[in-house]
């Protein structure tokens, strides 16, 4: 038995006999030796096999429950019928930003991503007339589309000036194809101009065009300013279900459309458009609206349904995912789209529809983890380790899921980088258990001891994990909204933690505890603002696994 503040770690130079955990020379095979070890880590060892082999079960199970085909209303259209209008950005492609004054979209890009979209919807609204968008009434009009058409007003009078005097002398040119000018889109949201200059723009396109004249914001916007609706034809709200300050949970969320738009209908008196609503397929979940691309199929299905039913005009937000959104509104904000950035439709407006295709990915990287795992057992001449198998399944299938969630959340190298990084600490942490390395002693003491021999690798490697997890707590705590919580990421190493804590191998010094109690008043904190979502209790538990002791 190791005494109190020793280290236990395997030197690979040494015998067979000495080595922590892997085949005896007696034994080949999946099978484990333990009778050379102290009962004290043996039990760890059969703890490790356990949780991890617990762990890569549910996540299969997870995958599993994903693939199972949702049951939604199908959206019935007679014969002929679209939907009624669409937002429309150009910027899906990589490097596409509107942010860069530089970028410009071609016609072509425009006119391809238009004939994607003509068998869908008889409309589409834009947001701007600048960086190409300018050609879209043109276009539209060769494929018997209409347009909304936006003029972009900001905080700069220059480039207010230009974008109305463009859109209006476009809404002039093509009066058959523009349904109306949308002068502004939440600027008075952004705080970007006073409602006075926004009144004084209006008049100027009305009485400038003969198309019908109208602003676009959130419904909320529309009540706060109601000397707003005397320059406008009709009023352009926007009702998005899942970014209410109270979200709306999905199957409640077309109700809570109907409700806010009579609500600003009976105030006014005016002709309504819903200009936004919709529903994202990937992101955080917010107390009870969940993102996913079955909750989008069944928010879509039920709302078009229910508009065509009654006779709103609207319009979804939105025709295609804008992946340069992710740096403004977080992962949720790139993935509104009907179609996704390579243009192939999320789901069909009939039939079932399920949020993963199949499990056979998942089931693949848990193979190719195990496989990871035997041969790097055999590099060091460690025959068939069930530890290392076990391990590198459960490895495989996890960091999967952490790719997974990259693909849709991360915005950049540095993000791939950072958050890589994070993840390779918690795998390497894992394997290096598996194999037989562990340091029971704080990374301080482990440090200031290196000089006789007393390893530290383990230590620093468990505390830089304790400081990510901490920062990520803090981070969701505190600026929450565009944040996902990072399950994957620190289920990584989660299972081989919670194996310390049971076989009572987890001392901590002062250092990993002042980063535990970070954890834990931040997750806890988090839940008590978002206690119904579920996704906020799941961080709260991986919490506080891992700072248990």
């Amino acid at each position: 038995m190791l005494k109190d503040g020793q280290v236990f770690y395997v030197d690979y130079a040494r015998p067979e006999k000495d080595r922590g955990c892997g085949d005896s020379p007696q034994n080949s095979g999946m099978k484990t030796d333990f009778s050379h070890i102290s009962p004290r880590f043996r039990r760890f060892y059969r703890i490790f096999i356990g949780l991890h082999l617990l762990a890569l079960l549910a996540l299969w199970g997870a995958a599993a429950l994903e693939t199972r085909p949702a049951a939604l209303p199908d959206l019935s259209l007679a014969e002929g019928e679209k939907l009624d209008c669409v937002s429309y950005a150009p910027y899906h492609l990589p490097g596409q930003t509107p942010l860069d004054l530089g970028t410009r979209i071609s016609r072509e890009q425009i006119a391809a991503d238009l004939a994607a979209l003509s068998p869908l919807t008889r409309c589409v609204r834009t947001y701007a007339v600048n960086q190409g968008l300018e050609a879209v009434p043109e276009l539209a009009r060769s494929l018997g589309m209409q347009v909304w058409l936006g003029a972009w007003i900001g905080h700069d009078p220059a480039a207010n000036r230009k974008e109305l005097e463009t859109a209006i002398q476009l809404a002039n040119r093509y009066p058959g194809t523009v349904r109306g000018l949308i002068v502004g889109n939440e600027v008075l949201l952004r705080q970007e101009q006073p409602e006075a200059a926004l009144k004084s723009l209006l008049d100027e396109a009305r009485r400038r065009t003969r198309a019908p004249v109208t602003y676009a914001d959130v419904w909320e916007f529309w009540l706060r300013y109601p000397n707003l609706a005397e320059s406008v034809d009709f009023l352009t709200i926007h009702v998005l279900p899942y970014w209410e300050d109270h979200p709306v949970a999905v199957d409640q969320a077309v109700a809570h459309v109907a409700q806010t738009r009579q609500r600003v209908l009976a105030r006014y008196g005016k002709p309504v458009l819903i200009g936004e609503t919709g529903w994202p397929s990937a992101g955080r979940q917010r107390e009870a609206a969940r993102p996913g691309k079955v909750e989008q199929a069944r928010y879509l299905r039920g709302f078009v349904q229910a508009a065509h039913a009654q006779g709103w005009r609207y319009n979804l937000i939105e025709a295609i995912d804008q992946p340069w959104k992710r740096r403004l509104e977080g992962t949720a904000g790139g993935h509104w789209g009907i179609l996704d950035a390579q243009l192939t439709p999320k789901f069909a407006l009939h039939g079932p529809v399920v949020q993963r295709a199949s499990i056979a990915p998942v089931l693949l990287s848990s193979a190719a983890g195990m496989a990871f795992g035997l041969l790097f057992s055999l590099m060091i001449r460690r025959k068939a380790s069930l530890c290392a198998a076990v391990a590198g399944a459960w490895l495989g299938g996890i960091l999967f899921m952490a790719w997974e969630h990259g693909v849709v959340a991360y915005r950049d190298v540095g993000e791939w980088g950072l958050l890589g990084f994070v993840a390779l600490l918690g795998a390497t942490l894992t394997l290096c258990h598996a194999f037989g390395q562990r340091a029971r002693m704080p990374f301080l003491t482990a440090w200031q001891r290196h000089r006789y021999g007393r390893p530290w690798r383990m230590p620093a490697l468990r505390l830089a994990i304790y400081f990510a997890a901490a920062l990520a707590a803090l981070l969701l705590f505190a600026d929450p909204r565009y944040r996902d919580f990072p399950h994957a990421l620190y289920l990584v190493p989660l299972p081989t933690l919670l194996a310390l804590t049971i076989a009572r191998l987890n001392r901590i010094g002062q250092e990993e505890g002042i980063l535990s109690a970070v954890i834990l008043f931040c997750a806890l904190g988090r839940l008590l603002m978002e206690p119904r979502n579920p996704q906020a209790q799941a961080w709260a538990v991986i919490c506080l696994v891992l700072i248990r002791k």
